[in-house]
């Protein structure tokens, strides 16, 4: 078998066999077949596309090229949550205990933030002592004992993935449905997990910019799931506008807290109990989402979701006493708050950028090697359809640094649009692809 013939097939439009697949990630991977013959196999698959078994035999090549967690150790059906990506998206935090405080085992692989989205593992580590870090019998257990455990993602876990995505990410090659889908399954099905459910962004601060693109990535994802026999359901949501009101680390987290207090942002609480009610379902513990939605709701109600947050922090070696009282966290030296400059209806957040915004305060990473300041970021005082007043305030700053609180403040005048009348509705929930 040739790479060249490869190349040349999938450059007229042909299928690539599972056989051809499965040869070039695994010489890509140990290293047998070079860059230049693999970028061109990715731009011919960039134009000319793949079909379903092509995309479902790619995920598997990449899962198959590295380990892959047993967690059949663990009792009942294993249900991951993945976000594709947003701002100011702390739903993991909330979402988890709630799932898990009804006996619904969660075994989560988690990464950290570039760029405007931010990371989980970031977030977590804001409870000082927490660790991510742990052996693979530790987490097991953690799992059967308390329902839930959260780990970083590792490099032996899909690095077939790994490598591809960075050569995609210099070839101008990402953007594919296929490619993206498969990237993103290969993980989640190395993870271990009985069935997926996935959050599609759609929107400004999204990586899907429009409706349809977003649709589309889903029904790939699901395709692919029932194609290698996990039970996949994707939930489009809006990424036009951020998630909440915070964006920085600990400002997220004091969020997520309150959401659990049953204190939180609208949306924030109706994305995590949309995505919840799939993965109750999913676990056989409700007949429909109705069902679902209020059993999440009884768990807030009760407390049993916060008191459950505060079981995981404290088993991965988190202090708890914040979650009883966030001011006890650390905070930023100014907060500074920005003010409109004209009075009307928000009727557009440039998300993407504010995302940024928070990342040059020190909320993200611009690289890999960037350090994150926990403390800062931007919490949101309007958001898309509130009426606001000159003068009003719109959003607050955490900074650590006046310089670059007050250009982030400019930025954010700019980067909100207020106009006399609002005529932008907009759906949290686009829509569910089982």
């Amino acid at each position: 078998m040739r790479m060249y013939d490869l190349i040349l097939r999938k450059r007229n439009g042909e299928e690539l066999t599972t056989e051809e697949i499965n040869f070039f990630v695994n010489g890509y991977t140990k290293g047998e077949i070079p860059d230049y013959q693999v970028s061109a196999l990715l731009m011919s698959i960039f134009f000319k596309k793949m079909n379903s078994r092509e995309t479902a035999d790619l995920t598997m090549a990449m899962v198959n090229s590295g380990d892959i967690l047993d967690l059949s150790m663990i009792d009942g059906v294993k249900v991951d949550k993945h976000s594709t990506g947003g701002v100011g998206d702390s739903t993991t935090l909330v979402l988890t205990p709630m799932v898990a405080s009804l006996g619904i085992p969660v075994a989560k692989m988690s990464g950290r933030g570039l760029g405007h989205t931010g990371g989980t593992i970031d977030k977590l580590e804001s409870f000082k002592g927490f660790s991510v870090e742990m052996p693979k019998e530790k987490f097991m257990n953690n799992v059967n004992t308390i329902k839930i455990a959260l780990a970083g993602q590792t490099g032996d876990l899909a690095p077939a993935d790994k490598k591809l995505y960075a050569l995609r990410d210099v070839t101008g090659t990402v953007d594919n449905v296929s490619l993206i889908a498969s990237s993103i399954m290969s993980k989640k099905i190395a993870a271990g997990a009985d069935s997926i459910v996935l959050d599609v962004k759609v929107g400004d601060g999204a990586f899907m910019k429009t409706k349809e693109a977003a649709f589309e990535l889903a029904h790939e994802m699901v395709e692919i799931g029932k194609n290698v026999g996990r039970n996949t359901i994707a939930v489009i949501s809006d990424m036009d506008q951020p998630l909440g009101l915070a964006i920085g680390n600990i400002l997220e987290v004091e969020e997520a807290i309150n959401t659990l207090k049953g204190q939180g942002p609208e949306d924030l609480l109706e994305l995590c109990l949309t995505l919840g009610s799939q993965m109750v379902i999913l676990a056989g513990k409700a007949k429909n989402p109705e069902e679902a939605r209020d059993m999440l709701l009884n768990t807030i109600k009760s407390g049993e979701a916060l008191e459950k947050f505060k079981e995981f922090i404290k088993a991965q070696g988190g202090e708890t006493d914040v979650i009883d009282d966030t001011n006890k966290f650390e905070k930023a030296k100014y907060i500074v708050p920005v003010k409109a400059e004209n009075s009307g209806v928000v009727e557009r957040i440039n998300s993407q950028k504010i995302g940024l915004i928070a990342m040059e305060l020190g909320a993200g990473r611009a690289t890999k090697e960037s350090i994150i300041d926990l403390a800062v970021g931007i919490v949101l005082n309007k958001k898309r359809g509130d009426h606001v007043e000159e003068g009003d305030i719109i959003a607050y700053i955490h900074s650590n640094d006046e310089t670059k609180a007050e250009k982030a403040k400019n930025d954010i005048l700019d980067n909100y649009v207020i106009t006399k009348e609002y005529n932008n509705e907009i759906p949290l929930i686009y829509g569910i692809v089982r």
